[in-house]
């Protein structure tokens, strides 16, 4: 059986990504920090879907937790999902710095490093995949959040080109760009989300679907639904002023 590598994997797009590559027939190495959860996590997957689940508790943002995740996705993973993430509780100068700094270990330096580890092995066996979970935040303005977002799809498009000669096409790497999900990321993060319209929800299922089509059709940048390839469209018309002073507030309210 091929075998997926899902960071931040009880929870969110990562536990919908793990429920539909079981599903698929993959085994699992599923990562987080939450050792009980993640545990417990694996455990419904290898009964539920009799595949291997491997749990592997470790915290991107420390670099024994990194160091382990690297070598342990350096070995026979044949599809990365890069989806550790979280959000932050205010904006850029309410937010303590070393924060920020941990969010960029988490959403750049974790990422560049275990799509740097997977990829030899990928190469050599001449496919695989890697999917960059991103955000519509990268093509908006939104503190250090948007911003690390935008890094992960740059990085993931320029690896892409990189590759595509060398695997054939076989190696697949794209940067998956879902709009707001209902998960609990907002929650985490105490965003009031009340005031949000309906139709700007997408459902974290309908995002892996979308997703792991695009990865084969051989996308490189995946932006989901209609309501975000327009908004996302439109800002390459608009002025970039304009831009930042509507999305930099936009679904930013925090509670107290």
């Amino acid at each position: 059986m091929p075998t997926a590598f899902i960071t931040g994997a009880t929870a969110g797009i990562g536990a919908a990504f793990a429920r539909r590559l079981a599903s698929d027939g993959f085994d699992l190495v599923l990562l987080a920090r939450d050792a009980e959860r993640l545990e417990r996590s694996a455990a419904d997957l290898r009964d539920k879907y009799a595949v291997r689940a491997e749990a592997l508790p470790a915290d991107l943002s420390a670099e024994d937790g990194l160091a382990a995740a690297e070598e342990r996705v350096g070995a026979d993973v044949d599809l990365l999902i890069n989806n550790a993430g979280f959000g932050h509780n205010g904006v850029f100068l309410d937010v303590p710095v070393s924060d920020e700094l941990t969010m960029l270990k988490v959403h750049c330096e974790a990422v560049l490093r275990l799509t740097h580890a997977v990829l030899p092995g990928m190469l050599d066996r001449g496919r695989g995949g890697v999917v960059n979970v991103a955000s519509a935040a990268a093509f908006a303005t939104r503190g250090t959040y948007g911003a690390s977002k935008a890094w992960v799809v740059n990085f993931s498009q320029a690896v892409a080109e990189d590759i595509r000669r060398r695997s054939d096409g076989g190696v697949r790497v794209m940067a998956l760009c879902p709009g707001y999900v209902r998960t609990e990321f907002h929650d985490r993060a105490q965003m009031d989300m009340s005031d949000l319209p309906e139709f700007m929800w997408l459902d974290k299922d309908d995002v892996v679907a979308a997703g792991l089509r695009d990865l084969r059709r051989g996308v490189q940048v995946s932006i989901l639904g209609p309501q975000y390839k327009a908004l996302i469209g439109a800002t390459r018309f608009l002025p970039r002023g304009l831009v930042a002073r509507l999305s930099s507030s936009t679904g930013r309210t925090y509670k107290t």
